[in-house]
């Protein structure tokens, strides 16, 4: 009597299978090696700069001007496409069904431009974060790595975008939240599990270079008071409305039609340095607080410290926005959660009694949900970054608050609003036979959410 091997047992045989899992694989290693190098130097090159503010405030004057205008000029003439967050660009590349146009913002040369023209803004005063740009770089390395293999996956660019999150903050949950909610606005049952996997992976490489850390340190931050919860609505609506005027600033520059669009298509290298010298201007008025990341501050503002001005968290949003305007690569991340601590801060003058520190984390939660519209992802990465999982209730509810004020205002999901600009600059090439994609309600409308509709026969012929 012959033994029947089940289906599955075959699959598992198969050069086919284990070779889309060695690309994933290895693709996550590097993301996650990449990511864990990128925060070392990021952290170097804003402590190269605060030694350069510490022997004398005016430098940035000059310094940050120069810097912005060699970053856009290189940006420009080498690595068209790495400009700005690289999150939008990465929406895109799942978008687009032509991979010549898909190279222009997900490629291996992007990914070097990325790293080095951040790390020179980090160097030179921008308020920028690494994240964002972790997240290009690890889908451009795990396209590059599907078509090295000479095979196209499903799923790839997804994956990279999730481990990048992952490996660059140390939350492997957030990670997997984004490529869900953010990324795709989707589950994926057929890429769930390389998804799963590929973030692991890079998790566990970017652990053996930086070790086992939460990113802000543990927060003891905690509700114990009926007045405590009066602190959710307020940095929930408080914080959501301001991340709704951001997002709605960036996204009205880069679409609009008007004189200061016109000076930065037309001049875009002078607009970039007339960007840099204000956010000098923001570094003297705030006692050299606004640059980089606004970790330190954040953290500082976490524990409770004094010696962080009120005024940080308005000129950390209006030096993030000039940074973001003035077409440096350099991500919001980062920005966007010190922006929320300076705002909770501020907030605490209407709740005296109310740990200072709960209203920054609210803050935090809350400003970014109304910066980004994901609530989920919002309340995972801070609830991962503080270690702090007793306020998982209030930020959850937080992050809400945030996301409706801030789409009360009219205000787009900031990333895929922008993710429209790099679409509208590439024609898509008919896809191959055997394969069809329809998408209904490309330019999402203020006010309604995004409809895609998908067709797909065999889906993996499609890198997305």
């Amino acid at each position: 009597m012959a033994i029947r091997i089940p289906h599955r047992f075959h699959t598992w045989r198969s050069l086919p299978h284990w070779r889309s899992r060695i690309v994933f694989w290895s693709g996550g290693t590097l993301v996650g090696l990449i990511a864990a190098l990128f925060a070392i130097l990021a952290d170097e090159a804003q402590s190269g700069f605060r030694q350069v503010v510490t022997a004398s405030p005016y430098w940035p004057l000059l310094l940050t001007p120069a810097a912005f205008a060699l970053s856009v000029t290189l940006a420009r003439r080498f690595f068209p496409g790495s400009q700005g967050s690289g999150i939008p660009q990465t929406i895109a590349a799942r978008q687009l069904t032509d991979d010549t146009a898909r190279q222009r913002v997900v490629s291996v040369r992007i990914a070097v431009g990325k790293v080095v023209l951040t790390l020179l803004g980090l160097a030179c005063g921008a308020s920028v974060g690494r994240e964002g740009p972790t997240v290009q770089v690890g889908a451009s390395i795990l396209h590059a790595a599907g078509q090295a293999s000479g095979r196209h996956y499903q799923g790839v660019i997804l994956a990279g975008s999730a481990a990048g999150v992952a490996a660059a903050f140390n939350t492997p949950l957030a990670g997997i939240v984004f490529a869900i909610e953010e990324m795709s606005r989707s589950f994926e049952q057929k890429t769930s599990g390389l998804v799963l996997t590929t973030v692991i992976i890079a998790g566990m490489a970017s652990l053996a270079l930086l070790g086992n850390y939460t990113y802000f340190g543990h927060s003891s931050a905690t509700i114990t008071s009926l007045k405590d919860w009066l602190a959710v609505p307020l940095c929930g609506l408080g914080g959501g409305l301001m991340g709704g005027v951001f997002s709605r600033i960036v996204v009205a520059v880069a679409r609009g039609s008007g004189r200061l669009q016109a000076v930065a298509k037309r001049y875009p290298v002078l607009f970039a340095a007339c960007c840099g010298l204000l956010i000098a201007l923001l570094g003297l008025a705030s006692a050299n607080t606004i640059y980089g990341t606004g970790y330190r501050e954040a953290r500082q503002l976490l524990e409770g410290a004094s010696d962080v001005p009120a005024s940080f968290g308005l000129f950390k949003m209006a030096a993030t926005i000039l940074s973001s305007i003035s077409g440096i690569p350099g991500g919001i991340f980062a920005p966007s959660l010190a922006i929320g601590a300076g705002i909770g801060a501020n907030l605490s003058a209407l709740l005296p009694g109310v740990p200072v520190s709960t209203l920054v984390l609210l803050g935090m939660v809350g400003y970014f949900a109304g910066v980004v519209q994901a609530p989920i992802t919002s309340f995972v990465i801070v609830m991962e970054m503080t270690d702090n999982h007793a306020m998982a209730i209030p930020l959850m509810a937080t992050a809400l608050l945030g996301y409706g004020a801030s789409r009360f205002i009219g205000t787009e999901a900031i990333y895929h609003a922008l993710s429209q600009g790099f679409l509208s600059n590439h024609t898509e090439a008919a896809a191959p036979a055997g394969h069809r994609c329809i998408n209904l309600g490309r330019i999402a409308r203020s006010g309604s959410s995004r409809i895609r509709s998908r067709v797909s026969v065999q889906a993996p012929s499609l890198s997305c």
